[in-house]
């Protein structure tokens, strides 16, 4: 819920200036862009920091050393020739970057080895197997197929659920850098990778015909209906008309309301998210997106539901959330 002591820049003046040019920029490409030029990396990238998420994972591809790329490269092929989609690609070189840094280990924690840590004493494999690149590699795409629903997951999310680790959300360091390596050593084209992320099609139209039933309700912090609401209730009870779950709360709604893709390339009924200093782990507002920069949502006590122009304020994060179909009842 938004903090009441935010002020909004869509007041009128010299604020309100700024706060136009700062949401155009990030419309235009903060964390990647959204021409027709861009590539699959733009689709799935979801890391809410200030600079731009695809130029992080540029840097982070472009510091690899050889036998990290020959990893990159080994995964890129087999995952071809098993004619596996990008996502999982990806969701492979995620965790081979966290599990190993792309090396082919021999060593790692109690006997985990290879560049996914996999472990022989929990049934991966021998010692010989596991370290064997193509193995590996087979091992990780078998067990992923076997994950429920996770080409609709954060690619992080679905590497946790093949690793099933004790730090689940460090997957998600690599994604920026992963999803630039599909795009680029992949040759994976907008097209190949964004039909990847989740359609929400006619649900939409149900989730905002109900959020625009609720102009003029009073702002009450943690109501959910039926005649007040605060932000994330609003957002949530709007999709649960739809047939949709999203979590109750703005920050879970961040985590794991849907698919994260790249403000500038939001569509009508993604949620919009404000975190103090911009950081995606501070999220305390959350709107629902309307197209035309325009959004709706319950601004704050005292403030009825209400269509406002899209506003930054410093605090506006360059990922939106798409609820996907996975969520439906």
């Amino acid at each position: 819920m938004r903090k009441i002591a935010v002020v909004l820049v869509l007041l009128t003046g010299f604020g309100g200036l700024i706060g136009v040019g700062a949401v155009t920029g990030l419309l235009a490409g903060m964390g990647g862009g959204g021409g027709s030029g861009s590539t699959w990396s733009g689709c799935s990238t979801a890391l809410a920091t200030s600079e731009g998420s695809v130029q992080r994972g540029q840097r982070m591809a472009a510091a690899l050393g050889r036998e990290q790329r020959r990893v990159v490269s080994r995964i890129i092929r087999i995952g071809k020739r098993r004619e596996l989609p990008p996502r999982a690609w990806q969701i492979a070189i995620q965790a081979g970057k966290t599990e190993s840094n792309l090396r082919n280990l021999n060593y790692g924690h109690a006997d985990s080895l290879g560049v996914f840590q996999m472990r022989p004493s929990m049934n991966w494999g021998t010692p010989r197997q596991v370290t064997d690149l193509g193995y590996a590699i087979n091992k990780f795409y078998d067990v992923l197929l076997e994950v429920e629903g996770w080409k609709r997951m954060r690619p992080g999310e679905a590497a946790q659920a093949v690793e099933r680790s004790a730090f689940p959300s460090r997957y998600h360091d690599a994604e920026a850098m992963a999803a630039h390596l599909v795009s680029e050593r992949g040759e994976a084209a907008a097209l190949g990778g964004c039909e990847e992320l989740p359609e929400t099609g006619s649900l939409v139209a149900e989730a905002i015909d109900y959020a625009r039933g609720q102009l003029g309700s009073p702002y009450v912090w943690g109501a959910e209906g039926p005649n007040t609401f605060d932000c994330s209730g609003l957002t949530q009870q709007a999709w649960a008309a739809a047939g949709v779950q999203i979590p109750r709360v703005s920050q879970d709604q961040y985590d794991s309301g849907g698919a994260k893709v790249e403000l500038s390339r939001a569509r009508p009924g993604d949620l919009v998210f404000w975190g103090t200093g911009r950081l995606s782990t501070e999220v305390h507002h959350v709107a629902l997106y309307l197209g035309d920069s325009k959004v709706l949502h319950a601004p704050q006590p005292g403030e009825d539901v209400q269509i406002a122009e899209l506003w930054d304020g410093g605090e506006l994060l360059p990922t939106a959330v798409r609820p996907t179909l996975s969520r439906a009842r």
